[in-house]
């Protein structure tokens, strides 16, 4: 097991060093001058000349990138050029805002999407097993800030009950229950397309394996159903589940860029949006290689997870 998480572990550095790759050629080969952006249309050229020396950007793209990849190797995601202070620990204090989001909305597409899987699994065909594939299909057809709109609207605006954007009020509290407040509609706009692709697969997952002959067997002898359903069958059903769950963690962390803009939650996503609009090269490169690392250690944790599920699973 040592050997084989060293191994991922080591695996993790050109995969890192990918993502770096791709995001530093699309930032800087994209059009607009953070020069011209921070200065101003009416800034000489002289001053733009200037600024750019200062900052690096009249070197040639690869002494530019090797130059930043020495400042990460040592742990320095360098400098905002935008608010003018370490880029590593602005990242890290959003996000713990973007994990406290991401984190609720998986337990709520893990929880919604095994009750739904399993409960449709149990009882095919049945009324409740049409409501979750309408559900599922609602839920995967609707783009994110859309669907955040529309609660935004129903919930914030008609009905009252619950804040439409933030982390916490502006006006006082700032408590736990204001928090949870805050969190309801965009931690469920970020599960809707979670829950219905965890339920689904549930299901057809769970289909299967209930007609296995061990399953009949189980129900031959007189076992309550309760039991064959989640003792017998999910528990052998969970390998591909957990997959897709980690999978979906992933994504969510990806999609939160949407959801955090749409409900103005103070994380990672609002955070790049930012700094892809100041043209703030360095915050996105830190915002995006943090997010690729959490990504990452994600599906390590997942393919470690199966040998806990699986004792037959083992990893040398």
């Amino acid at each position: 097991m040592r050997r084989y998480l060293a191994r991922r572990l080591l695996l993790l550095v050109p995969v890192l060093a990918g993502v770096s790759i791709v995001i530093f050629l699309v930032l800087h080969l994209s059009p607009g001058d953070p020069a011209e952006i921070m200065l101003g249309s009416q800034a000489t050229k002289e001053d733009l000349a200037r600024l750019r020396a200062q900052m690096g950007l009249d070197e040639p793209l690869h002494v530019q990138y090797v130059h930043w990849l020495g400042h990460v190797v040592r742990g320095d995601l360098g400098r905002s050029l935008w608010m003018k202070r370490p880029v590593l620990p602005e990242v890290l204090q959003r996000l713990k805002a973007t994990l406290l989001l991401t984190g609720t909305a998986l337990v709520l597409s893990t929880t919604l999407g095994l009750g739904l899987g399993v409960a449709s699994a149990a009882w095919p065909r049945s009324r409740l097993d049409r409501f979750s594939a309408a559900a599922s299909l609602f839920g995967a057809s609707m783009p994110s800030f859309w669907l955040g709109i529309v609660l935004m609207v129903i919930f914030a605006l008609w009905l009252g009950w619950l804040p439409a954007s933030g982390m916490f009020a502006p006006y006082g509290g700032g408590g736990a229950g204001d928090l949870a407040a805050h969190l309801v509609l965009p931690a469920l706009t970020l599960a809707a397309a979670s829950v219905t692709i965890v339920a689904r697969l549930t299901r057809s997952t769970m289909l299967e394996t209930l007609g296995q002959d061990y399953i009949r067997t189980a129900r031959a002898k007189g076992v309550a159903e309760r039991f064959v359903v989640l003792r017998h069958g999910l528990k052998n059903a969970l390998i591909p589940i957990v997959t897709v769950i980690g999978v979906q963690a992933g994504y969510l962390l990806g999609g939160a860029v949407l959801t955090e803009t749409v409900f103005a939650w103070p994380g990672v996503g609002t955070l790049m949006v930012q700094g892809i609009l100041a043209r703030d090269f360095p915050l996105v490169q830190g915002c995006v290689l943090v997010v690729a690392l959490s990504f990452a250690l994600v599906n390590l944790g997942v393919d470690l997870l199966y040998a806990w599920l699986d004792p037959r699973i083992r990893y040398e």
